[in-house]
C-alpha cells in the first residue's frame, strides 16, 4: 500500500514541476486579491515544506508541519522551487525502495496557544496520505490563482488521483459501450 501512496505523491509533484515549467517567474509570485491575495509561489512553498517536514521525520521519527522555515526563496523563484521538488521526488523514490511504514509521532496544532502542543501517532502511510491531500488541496487553489492571472492550468491540476482514475475508467467504459 505504501508504494501506491508513494506512487500517487510522486504523480502530484510531476504535476506541480509541470506547471511551474509553464506559469514563469512573473505568475508564479503574482499576488490575486479575489484568491485571499496569494500566489502560486506561496502555496507551492507550503506543499514543498510540508513534503520537506515529513522527509524531516523519517529521520527524527518526528514531524511537525508547523516548524517550516518559510523559505522565502521557494515562494519567489520557481527554478529553486522545482530543485526542490525534484529533490522531494529523489528522497520519495528511495523511501519507496524500503516500503516501510513505520510509527511516526505528529505534533498536534490545535492545542491552546498558552499549552505546549502535545504528540499523536501516526504511521509513514498515513502520512504521505495526508500529504497527498493537502497537496492537491493547495494544487486547486493554484490552479485558481493561475487561471485569475491569466494562465489556464490543466483541467486535471489539482484533481486527486483517485478521482483522475475514476474519470479515466468512465470514458474507457464509455468508449466500449
Amino acid at each position: 500500500m505504501i508504494r501506491n501512496s508513494i506512487r500517487d505523491n510522486l504523480a502530484a509533484i510531476d504535476q506541480g514541476i509541470e506547471l511551474l515549467r509553464e506559469i514563469g517567474a512573473a505568475r508564479y509570485t503574482q499576488r490575486i486579491p479575489a484568491c485571499f491575495n496569494s500566489a502560486a509561489g506561496g502555496h507551492m512553498r507550503h506543499v514543498i515544506e510540508h513534503y520537506l517536514s515529513f522527509l524531516q521525520a523519517l529521520e527524527t521519527g518526528e514531524v511537525d508541519y508547523e516548524s517550516r522555515p518559510r523559505d522565502a526563496l521557494i515562494e519567489g523563484d520557481p527554478a529553486y522551487a522545482i530543485g526542490q521538488m525534484e529533490a522531494i521526488k529523489q528522497r520519495l523514490t528511495e523511501f519507496s525502495a524500503t516500503d516501510f511504514d513505520g510509527m511516526l509521532r505528529v505534533r498536534v496544532e490545535t492545542a491552546p496557544a498558552d499549552e505546549p502542543s502535545p504528540w499523536a501517532g501516526s504511521t509513514t502511510l498515513r502520512e504521505l496520505e495526508f500529504l497527498l491531500s493537502h497537496t492537491v488541496h493547495h494544487y486547486a487553489l493554484v490552479a485558481v490563482v493561475c487561471r485569475l492571472a491569466g494562465h489556464a492550468a490543466p483541467a486535471d491540476f489539482g484533481m486527486a488521483p483517485s478521482t483522475l482514475r475514476y474519470l479515466k475508467a468512465q470514458a474507457v467504459a464509455s468508449c466500449a459501450r
